[in-house]
């Protein structure tokens, strides 16, 4: 008996040996580098966003470039306006002080006619009488 409890011994260890030394799986990445179609979806659907939200982005930013340069020149242009008004203003005020004074000076052209006039008719009238 000695013979088979040796042979069982063995066997025995053997067996628990090769259970123990079993090779492990082998590592692949072929499994995990597969996405289900949700996943591969999912991911789509992410870089499409991305791009659109950058683009959006960029349009924001470009509507607000052209808000500041509208804002810029219609300041300017507000600026110039008045520049402008108070010209106007000045010039409208020069011409009418000339004409003031063209007025002026034909009243005083007719107060002097009239009197001229009123003189030269009181001389006619004392020298007829």
């Amino acid at each position: 008996m000695s013979f088979l409890t040796e042979a069982a011994a063995r066997r025995v260890a053997l067996v628990s040996r090769a259970t123990s030394l079993r090779a492990p799986r082998q590592f692949s990445t072929s499994l995990a580098a597969r996405k289900s179609v949700t996943e591969a979806a999912k991911d789509t659907i992410k870089t499409v966003d991305r791009k659109v939200s950058d683009k959006l982005v960029d349009g924001i930013n470009a509507g607000a470039k052209a808000a500041e340069t509208v804002t810029g020149k219609a300041a300017n242009a507000n600026a110039k306006a008045s520049g402008t008004a108070e010209e106007i203003r000045g010039q409208a005020k020069g011409t009418s002080e000339e004409l003031l004074g063209k007025a002026k000076g034909a009243a005083n052209e007719a107060e002097g006619s009239i009197k001229g006039a009123a003189k030269k008719a009181e001389g006619e009238v004392k020298g007829s009488m």
